[in-house]
């Protein structure tokens, strides 16, 4: 019996539209086997995520994604097999969510001045999550009639060099990686096809960085081929997923995706072998500083 997994997932505790239960009937549905929940600067949704695999009776895996920079390049960083209880991890991430909290009150403020009548209260109980993003204020464009869906509120207003854009703090690359194996976990980069950081990639195994998600969705075939190489040849493990935010134009995507379960069992292996490693202390200024952009 083949046996998938999908490595990718946003649910309703960052700019997803599902809840983890949610996301686990659908994984069912599609024949998924093990699932991450890979929420943006969040663990929130883990323990929910735990109980109803459980339940299901399908593997789940702690994750988390990143945002990062390196040579002022943004870029993703998805955290696996961290432990979501790691104070250092969950006092940074924390960070992160009070910056995506006030990111948001700039964007809204910048509407308001230009005659969108948003209010932030209403784009928190949209989002109803502590990692609110521009997905929230998107939608209370359209709740509001101001827009006439997700994708134009991001034309005209939310997008980098729009009216409402407000730049986004970001940590280094190398820092992200620190935290995320400080917590125990594997640094893998997300989808490096749509934010085009090959030129990175030696910086970032240099770095520490333990593996590659060559296959999501925006990956075309040749792409995704392309990325199994660059995988190979510096060592890296692989990882796939949807990056399904739920109920968007293109669909849910859970399913989309079948990442064969063999490469799941290498990010086990690698987990364990680097646990059994010395722990190493971060520098006392480790994490410390955030880059704008």
């Amino acid at each position: 019996m083949n046996v998938f997994a999908d490595l990718h997932i946003h649910s309703s505790f960052s700019d997803g539209t599902l809840t983890p239960e949610e996301i686990v009937a659908r994984a069912v549905q599609h024949d998924l086997q093990a699932l991450a929940l890979s929420d943006h600067d969040s663990v929130d949704g883990c323990e929910r995520m735990a109980a109803s695999c459980a339940k299901a009776g399908l593997e789940y895996i702690p994750a988390c994604e990143l945002t990062a920079e390196q040579e002022h390049e943004e870029l993703h960083l998805l955290a696996y097999f961290m432990d979501p209880t790691d104070p250092a991890f969950l006092e940074k991430i924390g960070q992160f969510q009070t910056v995506r909290q006030n990111r948001i009150r700039e964007m809204v403020s910048k509407l308001n001045r230009l005659g969108m009548p948003v209010e932030v209260q209403r784009v928190f109980t949209l989002a109803n999550c502590r990692a609110p993003g521009r997905p929230h204020v998107a939608r209370a464009l359209v709740e509001k009639g101001l827009c006439g869906s997700a994708d134009e509120a991001f034309d005209r207003f939310l997008k980098r060099n729009r009216p409402a854009w407000v730049p986004k703090f970001r940590m280094c690359a190398a820092d992200g990686i620190s935290l995320i194996h400080q917590a125990g976990g594997l640094a893998v980069l997300a989808h490096p096809g749509l934010n085009h950081s090959d030129e990175c990639i030696p910086v970032l195994v240099e770095a520490g960085l333990d593996g590659m998600e060559c296959i999501h969705t925006k990956h075309s075939t040749s792409m995704s081929e392309h990325y199994l190489e660059v995988a190979d040849r510096f060592g890296l493990l692989v990882t796939g997923g949807s990056d399904c935010h739920g109920r968007t134009k293109n669909g849910p995507l859970l399913g989309t995706i079948h990442l064969p379960y063999q490469h799941v069992e290498k990010l086990k292996q690698a987990v364990t072998d680097r646990r059994r490693r010395p722990a190493v202390a971060p520098a006392p200024d480790s994490y410390g500083i955030l880059f704008q952009d």
